[in-house]
């Protein structure tokens, strides 16, 4: 019996790595997480045919940041980004595309593998985080979420349906914010790297405080975590 449990407690801490080869779609400020939706427009020839491939093909595209802002395709990335259904598409009279895509799982970048297309593809491990569905938030850190959108909100100027924000559930509410506020690239990528919804929450809460108290005080800077 004793030794059952060891060789299972050995067996869930051995990782199992689930390799994917996906198309890379590198853009800074542009996070995606499961069971969210991301519209893109896509403009660039490159991503015209990865877009075209894509719908030939699997039908996803992998979303990841840069570590630097620069057009030579060849910037270094972060080491995790998500795999994204692509569930709407519409195709402009000039060839360039808008896009939605749904968020299916996080992945740990394994290594940029060859191709003879233009856009540049990886291999990734599909199991690098556990994106089951979640347990929702405690009513105290869903209230903090809220109040914290809120006060950011304000402090920004903008024009949010508060309504329609209190029906989202948890999930779509943490990540819906992560994607759209203005925080820098490194805010970003560690608010998809957080493993649970509850650290990703309370993150989030710390963030949007910063964020509006430099606001607030006139002080333009932004959180950095790298």
């Amino acid at each position: 019996m004793v030794e059952r449990a060891a060789a299972a407690a050995v067996g869930a801490a051995v990782h199992m790595t689930r390799k994917l080869r996906v198309p890379l779609f590198p853009l800074g400020g542009a996070i995606l997480f499961p069971r969210s939706q991301l519209p893109l427009h896509i403009f660039e020839t490159r991503y015209r045919e990865m877009v075209k491939d894509a719908i030939e093909g699997a039908g996803r595209v992998a979303m990841i940041q840069p570590l630097r802002d620069d057009d030579d395709n060849q910037a270094p990335l972060y080491g995790v980004g998500c795999v994204g259904d692509i569930v709407g598409i519409e195709e402009l009279d000039d060839g360039r595309f808008n896009i939605v895509l749904l968020g299916s799982e996080r992945f740990r970048l394994i290594g940029e593998s060859e191709s003879d297309s233009a856009y540049r593809c990886a291999d990734v491990d599909v199991a690098a985080f556990d994106d089951s569905d979640p347990p929702p938030l405690s009513l105290g850190a869903r209230a903090e979420v809220e109040r914290e959108a809120r006060r950011l909100g304000d402090a920004l100027g903008l024009a949010v349906d508060w309504a329609g924000v209190n029906r989202l559930d948890d999930e779509m509410l943490v990540n819906a914010i992560a994607q759209v506020a203005p925080f820098d690239i490194g805010a970003k990528q560690a608010l998809l790297e957080e493993a649970t919804l509850a650290g990703r929450a309370d993150l989030l809460v710390q963030l949007m405080q910063f964020h509006r108290v430099a606001v607030t005080g006139g002080v333009e800077i932004e959180p950095t975590l790298q």
